[in-house]
């Protein structure tokens, strides 16, 4: 009954802030200055007028912003998946020189602060002509050192007697991994789709730096640019940034029980 009290209370202190941005996203920009963020409920003052002024006042940029967070993020969840589920896989199934020095060049890179990769990594998307585009967004971080040692941690634990069956019955190496591997690795696929797409979808840095138009900016960029010294648009920006939760809501509520089970079967694999 305790741990349950204690949950409950830190469920509590989590969803605050989120319940101060809902509030606030109902109350005029000037009310909110006046008297600050707030859990306050006043009806006489709450009402749908900053969602109307986002969805259709803003000249349709809010939308835009939308799009772009939807499409780069889909794009490079979908990739980053599949290519770290491969990497992982291949490292724990196969056994082939420099496969100990591949891991531990993984595991390097798990330590390397983003911060020292951001000027090679410029330098990089500028010569390949992918600054602001969804490409410079995607391709430099699509592979993941965390989700290839995820991967790897969980596919060691997979029967190796399945990879002889496939192979007597005729499988090729691939179809030995779609067929039948990539079932079994369902709830690490669920786990990495949801640490993935909330990568993505609220990556900063490095977006910030790629893109330069503002229609081509993703949400965080776009809500962001929205606090100026010349003004604050608190209209705007509570209520996007609660419709910005909506999709990562979404994604892990169908991907929850995956979630939760590749996190627990892959933490004390190998």
């Amino acid at each position: 009954m305790v741990y349950l009290f204690v949950l409950i209370l830190m469920a509590l202190f989590a969803l605050l802030p989120f319940f101060f941005m809902l509030v606030s996203s109902f109350k005029p920009g000037a009310e909110i200055i006046k008297n600050g963020i707030n859990t306050k409920i006043e009806l006489d003052v709450m009402s749908f007028r900053n969602y109307f002024i986002l969805f259709k006042e803003s000249n349709g940029i809010y939308l835009d912003w939308y799009k772009n967070s939807v499409i780069i993020t889909g794009l490079h969840t979908v990739i980053s998946v599949f290519l770290c589920a491969l990497v992982g896989y291949g490292l724990a199934m196969y056994e082939f020189k420099g496969k100990n020095l591949i891991f531990v060049l993984v595991l390097v890179l798990l330590m390397v602060p983003i911060e020292i990769l951001i000027l090679p990594l410029y330098k990089l998307s500028v010569l390949l002509h992918i600054i602001d585009t969804y490409a410079g967004v995607i391709l430099p971080f699509v592979v993941s050192p965390v989700a290839i040692f995820f991967f790897r941690q969980f596919a060691i634990g997979l029967p190796r007697e399945l990879l002889d069956a496939g192979r007597i019955d005729g499988c090729s190496e691939f179809g030995i991994f779609f067929r039948i591997m990539m079932p079994l690795m369902k709830p690490a696929f669920g786990a990495m789709v949801i640490l993935q797409a909330m990568f993505s979808w609220n990556a900063f840095v490095w977006p910030l730096i790629v893109l330069r138009t503002n229609t081509n900016f993703t949400l965080p960029i776009g809500l962001a640019s929205l606090i100026t010294p010349y003004g604050n648009s608190y209209d705007m920006l509570f209520s996007g940034a609660v419709a910005s939760v909506v999709p990562i809501i979404i994604i892990f509520l169908f991907n929850q029980k995956s979630f939760i089970s590749g996190l627990t079967v892959g933490g004390v694999k190998g």
